[in-house]
């Protein structure tokens, strides 16, 4: 069939069957996008090809959007409150990758395939990309393949076993760690308090030192029945209503210094707004509040900063991030001004700006051509894979290089991700079609058992770990285990057993870690 000779017609014909085959649920279960590598892989046992290119194009692609994504968490997970996660994708990564070896030196296993089972058991399609370009081998590809589906179906049965056998109450502990987090970081509240210590009658905001003593935010005062916006220099006075924002920690430290709370609001003057403002100028991302100057300037307030979906009350030393919605307060004459200068256009979050995709790969191909020599016989470099995510990785967390943003909207991300990643998956899964059937005929029994091996023990023993002697909370460890995995629908799973937000914050801290552990786990394998 001419058709089946071209190129661009094969790739989305492949994609097209491939999404049709991955919504079909077997017990709730989906193989989801990753189905496309198995349709690939009938084509190419059938003669059909797609040109390499295509492939390289795809992979960086996925692998930058997936760095720009994953970078600040990647280098927040650093921090102290991390380091139990890390250690724990550490040990998970880490044993898994010894168990391979280990298979490979007793079962006499091909290393270029038993890298591709180590990647499918993982579930791991940035392993996948980095085993290929180690390798240079379609037999990766069908290591993937084989080890991949009990990959899915092994951690989901594991995440949803393991609390009954050990029995665990996972309402209980989602409610510890409730606890723990209104610690960590207390919701904010608005209360209004009555000026009524004569100590601080007749004395501006700046003597008083309010924020830096208390942590509370005033919003805005009521001062003889009108609504003003606090200045450093305005005068508080017996029966002044002081609108305060923070947590109920500083509320109470700021009632000690002003007065007892009221029930009295303040309401809003026609010359004074509050408004939800989103920040999509360029020009003020990685600046501060106190740099901006917004009060100064435009007689505003900046109270609070939502991000990340927490609220952060504002200070002169909070930095701007692209993305990040404030909350205002501003007189009616100032409004416009303050739209302009933090930007407040919507549109701007959903369009993409190629230069720094562009720039960015560039510079990944370019970095992953260096090669750092240990020896005569021993030289290690990142590679195609591993510099594109190195870069995205970097450049994520410097946010923004003069004009240039180096981040990207949630919905475009997605896009250039998925879009990349199907390439990807239609050439590698061609490639590795013409050597399937030949490579299960010769050891495929042994090769899927090694590959619930390479799933299983892992996790067993980061489970014990993580358990008897971290004592770690059972929804952070399955969170952190499904992160380590790189499994999204083990992730899934959790979830369905929970309300509590700790298994997803687990897997997003641990998850970059163990990409990026699982592409050198995979270059060092393959220099075996």
């Amino acid at each position: 069939m001419d058709l089946l000779s071209s190129s661009y017609f094969v790739l989305f014909l492949i994609v097209a069957i491939g999404f049709i085959v991955g919504n079909i649920k077997v017990k709730g279960i989906s193989l989801d996008v990753s189905a496309v590598i198995f349709v690939a892989l009938v084509f190419g046992h059938y003669g059909v090809t797609i040109p390499i290119d295509i492939q390289k194009i795809g992979l960086t692609l996925f692998i930058f959007t997936i760095g720009i994504q994953a970078g600040p968490g990647f280098f927040e997970s650093f921090k102290k409150n991390g380091r139990e996660l890390i250690l724990l994708a550490f040990i998970l990564v880490g044993s898994a990758s010894l168990i391979t070896l280990l298979f490979v030196i007793v079962f006499q296993v091909d290393m270029n395939i038993a890298i591709g089972l180590l990647t499918g058991s993982l579930t791991s399609t940035p392993g996948l990309a980095a085993a290929i370009e180690s390798t240079q081998s379609p037999l990766a590809s069908i290591g993937y393949g084989i080890a991949y589906p009990f990959g899915v179906i092994g951690v989901i049965l594991f995440v949803r076993l393991y609390p009954k056998f050990t029995g665990v109450d996972i309402q209980k502990e989602a409610e510890n760690l409730e606890k723990e987090v209104l610690e960590q970081y207390p919701e904010l509240v608005n209360k209004n308090l009555i000026v009524e210590n004569e100590n601080i009658v007749g004395k501006s905001i700046k003597e008083l030192k309010i924020r830096s003593m208390t942590q509370a935010n005033i919003s805005r005062i009521m001062h003889q029945g009108k609504s003003i916006v606090p200045l450093p220099t305005t005068i508080l006075e017996r029966g002044d209503i002081v609108k305060l924002i923070g947590t109920e920690q500083a509320i109470e430290k700021a009632r000690l210094i002003i007065g007892d709370e009221t029930n009295e609001k303040i309401p809003l003057s026609s010359d004074y707004v509050v408004e939800s403002i989103l920040v999509t100028n360029k020009q003020v991302v990685n600046k501060t509040l106190g740099q901006l100057n917004v009060l100064a300037n435009y007689n505003a307030r900046v109270t609070r900063i939502r991000r990340a979906g927490i609220d952060i009350v504002a200070s002169s030393n909070s930095v701007i991030r692209f993305g990040d919605k404030l909350v205002v307060a501003c007189g009616t004459a100032n409004i416009n001004n303050i739209h302009h200068l933090f930007g407040n256009d919507s549109k701007k979050l959903s369009d993409t700006d190629f230069f720094p995709v562009a720039a960015g790969i560039v510079l990944g191909v370019l970095v992953g051509k260096l090669k750092i020599s240990f020896t005569d016989e021993f030289t290690f470099s990142l590679g195609l894979t591993g510099g594109v995510l190195m870069v995205a990785l970097i450049l994520s967390r410097i946010g923004k290089t003069g004009p240039v943003l180096w981040t990207m909207s949630g919905s475009s991300n997605q896009l250039l991700r998925q879009l990349g990643l199907l390439m990807f998956l239609a050439v590698v899964g061609t490639s590795a079609g013409s050597h399937l059937v030949e490579t299960f005929k010769e050891s495929g029994f042994i090769l899927f058992a090694i590959g619930i091996g390479i799933t299983l023990l892992p996790m067993i023993i980061t489970t014990l770990i993580g358990h008897f002697v971290l004592k770690m909370n059972i929804l952070n460890l399955l969170g952190t285990l499904t992160g380590s995995m790189t499994s999204t629908p083990g992730l899934a799973a959790v979830d369905g057993m929970t309300d509590s937000s700790a298994p997803s914050i687990a897997y997003a801290t641990v998850y970059p870690i163990a990409m990026v552990l699982l592409m050198v786990c995979v270059q060092l394998l393959s220099m075996w």
